[in-house]
């Protein structure tokens, strides 16, 4: 039941092995030579230093070198939702086209052939999305020393929630396909509904998974940690973190003199180890919603299918 299940799922396997291969090709090339541009500043001592005299101005021509090519990697949080729907495919194709009548004449339970039928699409959706992940952390590597990964436009592709996420998609594919039976409409359905979810969580819910941490830092420096934070707010403020009035400009006689400089700064903010927290609660929301929604569709397959 197993190699029936591959070998119907091999077209939509080699598309994505396809997409994989194309990311590959790409992300290769360029990850090797931000490492090698990395390892020729000497940016290592920078770190194990804390910071020598001449890193500044070192590490902020190396990101900004590569910043274009990091925010082109930010889209590439649509890839599990994208191999997820994808892998759902064969399965709502076979309830369209009526072919999974001729598989339960053949012997096979209808349980079991359910149960075969997941199991080869959660496999290569996790192993895909696994691959997709070792992926993007490889070429961030040295990107991440000095940015982290807390990031809205990193933490999607780092982490263990790019595998919840490929899981929750193909969940939700075949949540809908088995009841609207009709692949295209059904796929196009849950790609929506997943890019939907996922925008809620990138501007609303994640930053509420864990609480964040609030702290006045003074204006003429960044506070310890904020370099590798997620910063969600910050503010003028006194020593004590209440917020303050940005002065106006001084004017005497038609001659402004510039006020001066706020003093300090309140930042509400998740810092870097805050990571594997919201990572763990995120990717245990997902994980549960997909778990559910393929228990769904096991459940309306079995019962309801005829």
């Amino acid at each position: 039941m197993i190699w029936v299940g591959w070998r119907q799922q091999r077209s939509e396997a080699l598309l994505t092995a396809a997409m994989l291969a194309a990311l590959t090709a790409v992300l290769l090339p360029t990850g090797l030579h931000i490492a090698a541009a990395y390892d020729h500043g000497h940016l290592a001592r920078c770190i194990a230093s804390g910071g020598r005299p001449g890193c500044d101005h070192t590490v902020q021509s190396f990101v900004q070198r590569f910043r274009s090519m990091d925010n082109v990697l930010g889209w590439l949080t649509l890839v599990p939702g994208l191999i997820g729907v994808l892998l759902a495919a064969p399965l709502i194709t076979q309830f369209e086209q009526g072919t999974y009548r001729l598989d339960w004449t053949q012997g096979i339970t209808r349980r079991r052939w359910i149960a075969g039928k997941l199991g080869v699409a959660i496999a290569t959706t996790l192993a895909a999305a696994l691959i997709l992940t070792l992926l993007v952390v490889w070429w961030r590597g040295p990107l991440a020393h000095f940015e982290g990964r807390i990031n809205n436009q990193y933490y999607d592709s780092e982490g263990t929630v790019p595998l919840a996420y490929a899981l929750f998609a193909l969940g939700l594919g075949l949540a809908i396909g088995v009841v609207w039976r009709r692949a295209v409409p059904a796929l196009v359905a849950a790609f929506a509904g997943y890019f939907a979810l996922r925008l809620l969580f990138d501007t609303v819910v994640r930053q509420h998974l864990v609480a964040p941490l609030h702290g006045t830092f003074s204006a003429r420096g960044n506070g310890p940690g904020l370099a590798r934070a997620w910063v969600l707010r910050e503010f003028p403020s006194d020593a004590h973190g209440h917020p303050a009035l940005l002065p106006q400009p001084l004017c005497t006689g038609g001659t402004c003199r510039k006020p001066a400089d706020v003093d300090y700064v309140t930042a509400v903010y998740h810092p870097a180890s805050h990571f594997w927290a919201l990572q763990l609660r995120e990717t245990a929301l997902f994980t549960v919603a997909g778990l559910v929604l393929l228990g769904f569709a096991a459940w309306w397959s079995h019962q309801r299918v005829e």
